[in-house]
């Protein structure tokens, strides 16, 4: 005899097999289910990292190779409309101006309209990211599809702009590399970790570089210089196998185009490997290092005060508050009508693109030598077949006159360009200012040493291309402070002759730009006010000598294991802290843990409030001891920890705040704001926190009064550690 079953439990059983009855083959379905399992515990027996990290650097790839694809079929349309609207000048003249007004616009408008941490490289962020703090906007996937849309319409711009891409595919990439983070913590059922989001972000960083120019690696490199103050070993395959990837399948996509016929450098050039350079050349590729370095301090040092001139101008502020679109077509109107071809732009060249700038540049041949016969290469009417030199060439003008005019104009209007709110990069244009100043250097040398600098023997000319690559490596290192610029002048071009000059030219520079300014990134980071930590300089024994007691925060809010209900409520009141230290007792400051804030929200949520009404329902009244999960200290500094090392530790470990024990008893804390205020202690030496001089007061500056902005309100605390 059945025993009777409950109606309810019949109801539910009739449901499920109702549910599970229209499924065919569950057998089929249960055994296909386990082998999609056992296929995925196989694939990633090797580790699952090699797979995102190959998607990362395909995906990469795909989108720049298709990004220069589209932007150079419709700078094509542009550069044929231009000439189909004959000798009419006001129709040429309308032509260059309104096409890239048009696109800048349309950049900035929609970009912005999605989210307004679009604008700009993204790098300055990406390194504040990279710190410890979050910043979870600026790697949102809105902000993806806004970059990306963004940066190709400034892109279409052309030269006439002079940006590039560089800085927003590394932000670019570091945004793909977050979200393929998440979709690998559900691929694989973990909880999300935030030191493998960390890996992938490095790893990011270096695809963004590898996938612009196809140089794996010296993107490492790269991004290992300008990004990371300190780097784990354990990254770097990680690096090289995603960079590798993403290079290989950019350059692989171009054979595909037929654009080339087999994977080949991006400016592959046609310099001479047998006898590269003399020996006595060194000197002067010693002097252009130091005509780059001192030109990347005065770069430096007007586009930080430009940048922070037209946030603090009331007319340009209040258009870049209300009506960024407008900004924009005002400045690229201004760019476009300096470099119309028919006024001054036939002095600057300004009909070539920015590979076609460095195609010319890095050319193997003396201009010096060419310009006197271009007049018997005249072209029949109707018809243009310049060289790429050529365009450097006028009547007026020799190319001295328009490298020099070139540098000069370019350098104040590369700096305009980088007010422009709308996605760009800035580190190919620096790159070609750099190729300019190598090129105008090598053109004096050989014009000054016509038969080489050996007057005996074989003639050995001097080429001046080899002088380009040195200046375009030296300045645009010096800019960043980076030194793998100097091999990635050689992936880019294919060429290592030149390489050791190369890198001899980029340390003078990067020795000189170093000492005197901070970096192009850095000094965005001053200007935007970022929470960024930056390096220690100095190395004099007087800036060991700032230990940690001397800038603590002394008055800490803690709570002690006793608390009840009104002490965690004023506490929670007094500061706004993620965390709160927690003491043995009232008596006893003796450091016993911390607890976070949402525990004690919940804390507050669940417990009795002792002037509560009686008729409320709640758990009854307890300590914080009691009902709290009270996590133990596992870092803690002590007193005289120096400066240098406290530093050290919040790098390497990205903190955000650290206690200061005696003894096990808490006597104080130090935060970013803390480490920020200790270099203004008084001292034998001034410290050079990040750079030297004027650089590092005004850094000091910037970083202090963020931290006012930053600094948790105070009140009427339970209770202050406060030490004498």
């Amino acid at each position: 005899m059945e025993r009777p079953v409950p109606g309810g439990l019949q109801e539910e059983e009739r449901v499920l097999v109702s549910e599970k009855s229209w499924r065919p083959c569950p057998k089929a379905r249960k055994k296909l289910r386990g082998c999609l399992e056992w296929v995925k515990q196989q694939l990633f027996r090797v580790g699952e990292d090699w797979y995102f990290l190959f998607i990362l650097g395909v995906l990469m790839a795909t989108i720049s190779f298709m990004m220069d694809l589209l932007v150079s079929r419709l700078f094509e349309a542009h550069r044929w409309l231009y000439q189909e609207v004959g000798d009419i000048l006001v129709l040429k003249y309308l032509s260059w101006t309104m096409y890239p007004m048009a696109l800048a616009a349309f950049s900035t408008g929609f970009s912005q309209s999605i989210t307004p941490h679009s604008g700009g490289s993204g790098i300055p962020e990406l390194k504040t990211i990279l710190t410890g703090v979050v910043l979870e906007d600026y790697l949102a996937i809105q902000n993806f599809g806004a970059k990306v849309v963004g940066l190709t319409c400034t892109l279409m711009c052309g030269s006439t702009v002079f940006l590039g891409k560089v800085g927003p595919f590394v932000h670019l990439s570091a945004m793909a590399a977050a979200y393929l983070g998440k979709m690998r913590t559900s691929v694989i059922r973990e909880y999300e970790n935030k030191f493998k989001q960390n890996e992938m972000l490095v790893a990011a960083q270096a695809v963004g570089v590898a996938t612009v120019f196809g140089a794996p690696i010296s993107g490492v490199l790269f991004s290992i210089e300008v990004m990371s103050s300190h780097f784990a070993v354990r990254d770097y395959w990680r690096g090289f196998f995603a960079a590798t990837c993403g290079a290989f399948m950019f350059r692989l996509l171009a054979v595909f185009n037929s654009e080339q016929e087999t994977i080949a450098a991006v400016f592959k050039s046609d310099l001479k490997i047998d006898f590269p350079f003399d020996l006595l050349e060194t000197f002067f590729f010693v002097i252009l290092g130091a005509v780059c370095g001192l030109v990347a301090c005065a770069y430096l040092f007007c586009q930080r005060w430009l940048l922070a001139a037209v946030k603090e101008n009331r007319l340009t502020a209040k258009l870049l508050a209300t009506d960024k679109p407008v900004y924009t077509v005002l400045v690229v109107l201004l760019l476009a009508s300096i470099t119309f071809p028919p006024g001054l732009g036939q002095l600057m060249a300004s009909r070539l693109t920015m590979k076609e700038y460095l195609t010319s540049l890095f050319d193997n041949r003396t201009w010096g030598e060419l310009v006197p016969n271009a007049s018997l290469m005249a072209d029949p009417p109707g018809v243009d077949r310049r060289e790429l030199w050529q365009e450097w060439c006028h009547p007026s003008a020799t190319v001295f006159g328009t490298l020099a005019f070139f540098l000069l104009m370019k350098f104040w209007m590369l700096i305009l360009a980088t007010t422009l709110p709308l996605p760009a990069g800035y580190f190919m244009p620096i790159f070609i200012y750099g190729a300019a100043i190598g090129r105008l250097v090598g053109e004096t040398v050989a014009l000054l040493f016509p038969r080489g600098l050996w007057s005996e023997g074989d003639l050995r000319p001097i080429i001046p291309g080899g002088y380009a690559l040195a200046g375009a490596a030296a300045f645009s290192g010096s800019v960043t402070h980076a030194i793998s610029t100097a091999l990635l002048v050689c992936e880019v071009t294919g060429h290592l002759g030149h390489v050791l000059p190369v890198v001899l030219a980029v340390l003078v520079a990067n020795a000189i730009t170093q000492k005197h300014q901070p970096s192009f990134y850095d000094g965005t980071i001053i200007v935007k006010k970022l929470p960024y930590l930056p390096p220690i300089r100095s190395r004099h024994m007087a800036s060991y000598q700032v230990m940690v007691e001397e800038f603590m925060e002394r008055r800490v809010v803690t709570l002690a294991k006793g608390d009840g209900f009104e002490e965690v409520l004023m506490a929670l009141d007094a500061s706004a802290d993620a965390e709160y230290p927690v003491v043995e007792s009232t008596g006893s400051p003796t450091l016993v843990g911390t607890i976070s804030r949402a525990q004690l929200v919940t804390f507050l949520q669940s417990h009795k409030h002792p002037q509560a009404p009686p008729g409320e329902k709640l758990a009854t009244v307890g300590t914080l001891g009691d009902s709290c999960a009270i996590e133990p200290i596992m870092l803690q500094l002590s007193p005289w920890t120096s400066l240098h090392q406290a530093h050290h530790l919040f790098e390497l470990l990205k903190l955000q705040r650290i206690f200061v024990t005696r003894v096990g008893e808490l006597v104080g804390a130090v935060s970013r704001v803390e480490l920020f205020a200790g270099t203004r202690q008084p001292s034998p030496l001034r410290l050079g926190f990040g750079f030297g001089g004027t650089a590092g007061d005004e850094k000091a500056k910037f970083l202090l009064g963020f931290a006012e902005e930053k600094r948790p309100r105070t009140g009427n605390a339970p209770r202050a550690c406060a030490t004498p």
